[in-house]
């Protein structure tokens, strides 16, 4: 092997070992999405007056709950690093893409991108602070999604409307309800 391959190779495991190493920062803001998320999607129902979505959401994060610790008692998967026991599933990546994806199939897609980024930085903050692997981490986003799914039926969308202008490097992000 020639002198740019053991290089690639060192620069590739120093990469690694950065990749690997803990964030207080990027932990602490997953562990304040885990809140935050079902809080905004609570208070969003709220707002609309969506009874019949604050019913479908609390059925869903019931069933979330129910199924992610049940599984995490039941298969007792240790953490990385041993930092621990249940890690299977992620319970942060569970209950946050729970509400994103209840977002995204009451209110459409459209409104549900930005919780869907907080939910994929709440997984990788869980892999960051190495108390889960990739498997917990998908585990938690299908039950979350699967929660959902179950009982979440699409809400009427011509009462809302999501607009977005821009020109000479300014942007307008404009959100309308018709009552």
């Amino acid at each position: 092997m020639n002198k740019t391959i053991y290089l690639s190779l060192l620069l590739l495991i120093v990469w690694i070992t950065n990749l690997q190493a803990q964030n207080k920062t990027i932990e602490t803001a997953g562990d304040v999405f885990l809140f935050a998320v079902p809080a905004a999607t609570l208070g969003t129902t709220l707002i609309l007056n969506d009874k019949k979505g604050t019913w479908q959401f609390t059925k869903a994060i019931l069933l979330n709950t129910a199924v992610t610790y049940g599984l995490k008692e039941a298969l007792n998967k240790p953490r990385p690093h041993n930092n621990g026991d249940n890690a299977f599933p992620s319970g942060h990546t569970s209950t946050t893409f729970h509400g994103a994806s209840f977002i995204h199939r009451r209110y459409g897609f459209k409104y549900s991108i930005p919780v869907y980024l907080a939910a994929g930085f709440t997984a990788f903050s869980r892999i960051d602070a190495q108390k889960h692997d990739g498997w917990d981490i998908l585990a938690g986003a299908a039950v979350g999604i699967g929660s959902t799914y179950l009982f979440t039926t699409p809400y009427q969308q011509e009462h809302m409307e999501l607009t977005m202008s821009s020109g000479k490097g300014e942007y307008l992000l404009g959100f309308i309800y018709k009552f």
